[in-house]
């Protein structure tokens, strides 16, 4: 039983997490703060697949007075215990604003699980061009018709 229960501990697992920084963090601290969590998941024998930087945006719901953050999104392996000490020491770190790990499924490679993030966010860009394309043809239209009706009340 302890055997088994020691094993369920060591298994390394994917996982995803987003980090939200506060938005006046240097850039020192932001690397300060990956390397720390690098060092973290490498004691507990686990591994970094990926680590992408979203920059500075705007949060849908504010923090606190802030309406801003840099977000950072990464895959990595690790057990169950890595998880519990990257999420104290983000705790403690007064520059995290917010942070989410979510378990991948095991069975699908970690390349795939990137690939279909990515795909996700390119799909997402896309809509939002096309929604910034269409209401911009819908500001010309309303400014045509009210040019229309301003030449039509000079007659």
């Amino acid at each position: 039983m302890e055997a088994s229960a020691q094993a369920k501990l060591d298994a390394k697992r994917p996982y995803e997490v987003v980090i939200l920084m506060h938005p006046d963090s240097t850039v020192e601290e932001q690397k300060e703060l990956f390397k720390k969590n690098k060092t973290t998941i490498a004691n507990f024998k686990g591994s970094i697949h990926s680590l992408d930087t979203w920059g500075k945006r705007t949060l849908v719901t504010p923090i606190g007075k802030l309406r801003k953050a840099v977000y950072f999104h990464s895959i990595f392996e690790a057990g169950p215990q890595a998880i519990m000490e990257l999420e104290r020491t983000m705790r403690i770190n007064d520059k995290v604003l917010r942070f989410m790990h979510t378990k991948l499924d095991e069975r699908v490679p970690m390349s795939k699980h990137s690939d279909t993030f990515k795909k996700g966010l390119a799909d997402s860009a896309a809509r939002e061009k096309e929604r910034e394309a269409k209401a911009q043809l819908r500001r010309q239209a309303a400014m045509q018709a009210r040019s229309e009706r301003y030449d039509k009340d000079e007659t």
